[in-house]
């Protein structure tokens, strides 16, 4: 019996032996198949929001990003630990804090250069302005992206598909994506319970008097307010200057401000202006700051300002 139950307990051994091999097999088979899945991803080519034909060749180690959107797309998608610069604007996520600044009022060329990056992710809306720039870092050798300035939703996420391609998260940029989708398909459907005569008449405030601007159509600010069951007071196309009597007479529900961080006490600045005292949200204190960044910024937190919109029109509902 003994010599049975030392074979018995040999062959279950070289079972196991065999199994965790099998299985180490398995893993590191797997392993190098995600290896070779994420090499074969490149060489990428992209055509960028200025019909640039962008080629990259290599995932990229070191990457610059000269617009806060871009920088906190990068860190959704999972490769923060790759930006090496960023603008002076940049504020989200903490970490951004102690990154190389490049870029402000002027792109610092020199600077940006010296970091050494495979990979810079402008911005369309700088393009012209730092078209020389740019050219600078193209002829240094470096890839340059010029990521789209988003008017709507689909734009946004276009933006972010377009630098999950470009640094080898496209995957991880759908998913980030699909859960955009998800959160203001939500927000969509709570909103759309708000009975038709409860449906209020916003106006938002991107700046402050005396040369104060609003958002109009075309805008994702506009989309905003459609997705939430508002109405926008102001019918022009674009970013537009505030023409304070056109205001007044469309006698908004709710005022929205978003320049807390550059203008102090913005709400006052609203309740306080001649002629506004008959104005529905002024007499009814609906005069509401929301943080900029949120709802400004066309990233992976746009389904954040969606809801800090909602809640600025909607408080009862939107808690």
């Amino acid at each position: 019996m003994k010599k049975y139950y030392s074979l018995f307990c040999g062959a279950l051994l070289a079972c196991l032996v065999l199994a965790g091999c099998g299985q180490a097999s398995d893993n590191e088979n797997n392993g190098q198949k995600k290896s070779e899945q994420t090499e074969a991803a490149f060489p990428v080519t992209i055509k960028d929001a200025i019909n640039q034909e962008v080629v990259i060749d290599d995932k990229p180690e070191k990457i610059v990003s000269l617009i806060p959107s871009n920088t906190e797309v990068a860190f959704a998608l999972g490769v923060g630990d790759e930006v090496v610069g960023v603008s002076e604007s940049d504020d989200y996520p903490s970490e951004t804090t102690d990154i190389d600044k490049v870029a402000g009022m002027e792109l610092n060329v020199e600077k940006t250069i010296s970091l050494d990056p495979d990979l810079v992710l402008a911005h369309e809306s700088v393009a012209d302005t730092w078209a020389d720039g740019l050219q600078q870092l193209r002829d240094a050798g470096i890839d340059v992206l010029v990521v789209n300035d988003a008017t709507d939703f689909d734009g946004v996420y276009e933006s972010i598909e377009m630098i999950g391609e470009a640094v080898g998260e496209e995957a991880k940029a759908e998913e980030v994506v699909e859960g955009m989708k998800d959160d203001i398909a939500s927000i969509k459907d709570k909103a759309a319970s708000i009975p038709a005569k409860d449906k209020k008449d916003v106006y938002v405030e991107v700046s402050p008097a005396p040369d104060a601007f609003t958002t109009g159509k075309d805008t994702f600010m506009q989309e905003m307010i459609d997705t939430i069951n508002a109405t926008n007071v102001i019918k022009e196309t674009g970013w537009v200057q505030v023409d304070q009597e056109a205001v007044i007479e469309a006698d908004p529900d709710v005022v929205i401000t978003t320049y807390g961080s550059i203008s102090p006490d913005p709400v006052g600045q609203v309740t306080k202006r001649d002629g506004w005292e008959n104005v529905t949200a002024v007499k009814d204190k609906q005069i509401v700051e929301v943080d900029e960044d949120l709802v400004s910024r066309s990233g992976p937190r746009l389904a954040q300002g969606i809801q800090e919109f909602a809640k600025a029109v909607y408080p009862d509902v939107f808690k």
